[in-house]
């Protein structure tokens, strides 16, 4: 069963990204994940399958 992920959550991967940051913005939910690295800026595009076994933790923002 797939993770409940949404856009505007920040997932805090296993693996830092080679910049050096480990949170990532999530832009797109689907089948595939686009994610923006909220240490660089960049975006990447990645399966979701691949996505969902490197994540470490989901925060969401709080409603207003």
């Amino acid at each position: 069963m797939p993770m409940d992920i949404r856009v505007g959550d920040v997932l805090t991967m296993k693996k830092p990204h080679p910049c050096g940051g480990g949170e990532w913005l999530v832009l797109r939910a689907g089948m595939d994940f686009r994610l923006r690295c909220l240490c660089c800026g960049r975006e990447v595009l990645i399966p979701r399958a691949k996505a969902e076994k490197g994540i470490k933790s989901v925060s969401r923002p709080r409603p207003e």
